[in-house]
């Protein structure tokens, strides 16, 4: 690539912001053959028919690019569909060119692009063409259908239109420069290319049945709650992927993965933060073991709208009793760092440290001045063991300041509904032990606590208009140091309204058996079946 200055991508391939370490992500290498086939993993090219078994935190939801729900979905669906780039599986965040035969920014507004000729859609639905591209950006825009509400409408809330040149070649204007285009919209989710005819069939919208596929995988089947099984597409251009077909096992519990696999049920699963410790003393037979550095980022959350915590010297002490370093000590075995915020170390806009830190005293001095003494509390979390003992620790620690706590575990398809606000009270939460991926961007960390995602993701309904400017100003800033300004100055506001207090950004680990070569994302968030290869 060239021009691409204005946001620190210096070369082809390279997603590079100046306070941002390339150590980051990686892709596969951009040869020729990378363009045609997708991303392969060493010794994917083998056509050996073969089975892999891999272990899902969850279950499907929404096979929707534009209102997914989790990794857990990108990983299906990202087998299944195609994106213009797509990110490696190394170590590093940089790119190759997947749907696309030539992608270049031509300046701030303007990215031209080539896609390649022959890709069928399943279904009877043709072949991809530009049009294509234009629907998928477009409807996820809202400028396509002005009441489709998409959940991800933030990745291209700068796109003017994709102009289609011809069936082959496009062009993406934008309305203001955006810096979250080369890291998150066109190589995460919101980047997938859905058939626009078949996606118009459905009426619009699909959930569950992607009505077309054109990418190495189509989904064979789908038992809820017990697997999915991926196969080969007979119709896929280029070449071919490593396994016949891949076994998806939505197993929540890390523990209860880790024996799953133990047991052989499984040849791939990623592992409780507790148990990496266990495992880098001791691995099973033929395993090995990978750790990424994430950029997600775990805190515990105070809904300053619950008539409960709307005190702001309530929601302040419990920033100041939660003992954070017991909970790393406690619940995983001291194995991470604590963090400052929601922006990871590697990324621009880290903060060097947190605003308020553990203070017993200073805690139920301010539950006296608010006269909170004997309130109850409830705090919502997943039901994993790990996250239960967080839930027990802070439990421990409000008891201290004469807070009652109830812990209130969910499985994973109702735990990321509780905000909703289609779903019943979801106003009403108190505290909400969470978790949140991201990508390689510090937008994508910001996004989610705008006053627009009240009722969406914004579950704490923090409620910041200089936060929200903060937001929207950053997003087209091209002068990284004030950028990094900017992130910094708004996770102090986030720490200041007293709604978060900030726990760690953990360590993605997963074990699996020798005779593979993984498909995982950089950070180690989640899978890329189609880079899965056999060693």
């Amino acid at each position: 690539m060239r021009n691409m200055e204005w946001f620190g991508v210096t070369r082809e391939g390279a997603v590079r912001a100046r306070a941002v370490p390339l150590s980051r992500r990686r892709f596969l290498q951009s040869t020729a053959l990378a363009a045609a086939a997708g991303p392969l993993a060493a010794g994917a090219a083998r056509a050996q028919s073969s089975t892999l078994k891999v272990r899902s935190y969850g279950e499907i939801q929404v096979l929707d690019p534009a209102n997914r729900l989790a990794s857990v979905e990108d990983a299906i669906f990202g087998a299944c569909l195609n994106k213009l780039i797509e990110f490696d599986t190394g170590t590093e965040f940089v790119w190759h060119k997947e749907l696309a035969e030539e992608i270049e920014q031509v300046d701030p507004l303007t990215v031209k692009f080539t896609i390649r000729k022959g890709v069928p859609w399943s279904n009877g639905f043709g072949e991809t063409t530009t049009e294509d591209v234009k629907f998928s950006f477009e409807r996820i825009a809202g400028i396509t259908d002005p009441n489709f509400q998409a959940a991800y409408r933030v990745d291209w809330e700068q796109l003017k239109e994709v102009e289609i040149v011809d069936a082959y070649s496009g062009v993406i204007h934008l309305n203001k420069p955006f810096a979250p285009l080369w890291t998150s919209s066109l190589p995460y989710g919101s980047g997938n290319i859905v058939c626009k005819k078949a996606v118009e069939a459905v009426g619009g919208s699909f959930t569950t049945e992607i009505p077309a596929t054109n990418g190495p995988y189509y989904i064979k089947e789908w038992l809820p709650k017990q697997k999915t099984v991926l196969a080969r597409n007979p119709d896929y251009v280029g070449a071919k992927p490593a396994y016949d077909e891949i076994h998806v096992f939505p197993i929540e519990d890390d523990k209860a993965a880790e024996l799953a696999y133990e047991a052989g049920d499984v040849d791939i699963a990623g592992v409780s933060i507790s148990g990496v410790a266990k495992y880098r003393e001791s691995l099973p037979p033929n395993t090995k073991l990978m750790e990424r550095s994430p950029l997600a980022y775990i805190w515990i959350g105070a809904n300053m709208a619950s008539p409960r915590l709307s005190d702001v010297r309530v929601r302040r002490a419990i920033q100041h009793a939660i003992d954070v370093q017991a909970i790393i000590d406690g619940a995983f075995f001291g194995v991470p760092q604590p963090s400052t915020g929601i922006i990871a170390p590697s990324l621009l806009g880290h903060r060097k440290k947190k605003l308020y830190e553990r203070d017993v005293e200073r805690a139920k001095a301010l539950v006296a001045e608010a006269g909170a003494e004997g309130l109850t509390i409830k705090l919502a979390t997943l039901n994993d063991t790990d996250y239960l003992t967080v839930a027990q620790i802070a439990q421990s620690n409000l008891a201290e300041m004469g807070i009652t706590v109830e812990i209130d575990s969910h499985d994973s398809g109702t735990f990321w509904t509780l905000g909703d606000k289609n779903s019943p009270g979801w106003d009403q939460l108190d505290l909400i032990l969470n978790r949140f991926t991201m990508a390689p961007d510090p937008s994508w960390a910001t996004e989610w606590f705008t006053p627009r995602q009240i009722g969406i993701w914004n579950w704490e309904q923090f409620n910041s208009e200089e936060f929200d400017q903060l937001h929207q100003a950053a997003i087209s800033e091209t002068d990284q140091a004030k950028r990094a300004e900017m992130y910094v100055r708004m996770q102090d506001l986030m720490e200041e309204s007293g709604c978060y207090t900030f726990l760690t950004h953990g360590v993605n680990a997963y074990i699996y058996r020798d005779t593979i070569v993984p498909g995982v994302s950089p950070d180690g968030q989640g899978y890329v079946f189609r880079a899965f290869g056999m060693a």
